[in-house]
C-alpha cells in the first residue's frame, strides 16, 4: 500500500505534532502568497498553548500530517474555524471535507448554533470548497471572503 493510499485519521493535536503542523500551515501560506512572515503567525509557535485542548485537530496518514484545522469559540452561539490547511499533494482527496465535518461536529457538541470562517478571496478553490460544503458568503472585506454556516442542533 502506498502512503497516499493509507487511511486518514482525524485526531486532536498533540504537542508531538507541533513541527509538522506549523510547517504544513506555513507552507500552504507560502504557496499562496509567495512568502510568509512568521512574526504574523505567533499562534503557531506553540499550538498546544494557544488553542484549547481538543480544539485543534490534525489529519494524519500514518505518521505524516496532511491536514489541520481548529475551532475557536467566539461566544455562546458562534465558533470560528481557523488554520484549515491540507498539504498540497493531498488536496482533492476528501481530507478537507473530513476536517471540516469534524470541526462542525465539535461546534455542535459545544452547543454552537453557527460557524464562521474567512479565506482570502483570491483563493478560488477554497471559496468554492466552503460554498460546496454549505457555507454562505456573509460579506467580503479587505481581500477576504467571510462565510457563515447555521448549524442544525
Amino acid at each position: 500500500m502506498k502512503p497516499k493510499d493509507a487511511a486518514i485519521s482525524i485526531r486532536p493535536f498533540s504537542p508531538a505534532d507541533q513541527a509538522q503542523a506549523q510547517r504544513l500551515i506555513l507552507e500552504g501560506m507560502k504557496e499562496h502568497w509567495g512568502y510568509v512572515d512568521p512574526d504574523r503567525n505567533p499562534d503557531l509557535n506553540d499550538i498546544a498553548v494557544n488553542y484549547p485542548e481538543g480544539s485543534f485537530i490534525v489529519a494524519a496518514r500514518g505518521r505524516e500530517l496532511v491536514g489541520t484545522g481548529a475551532l475557536v469559540t467566539e461566544n455562546l452561539e458562534t465558533a470560528r474555524i481557523v488554520r484549515m490547511s491540507v498539504a498540497k499533494d493531498h488536496r482533492r482527496s476528501g481530507i478537507g471535507t473530513s476536517l471540516l465535518r469534524h470541526l462542525c461536529g465539535l461546534a455542535i457538541a459545544a452547543g454552537c448554533r453557527r460557524i464562521v470562517l474567512e479565506t482570502t478571496s483570491s483563493w478560488s478553490d477554497a471559496v468554492a470548497f466552503y460554498q460546496e460544503m454549505g457555507f454562505r458568503v456573509s460579506h467580503a472585506e479587505e481581500g477576504n471572503t467571510h462565510f457563515v454556516l447555521d448549524l442544525q442542533l
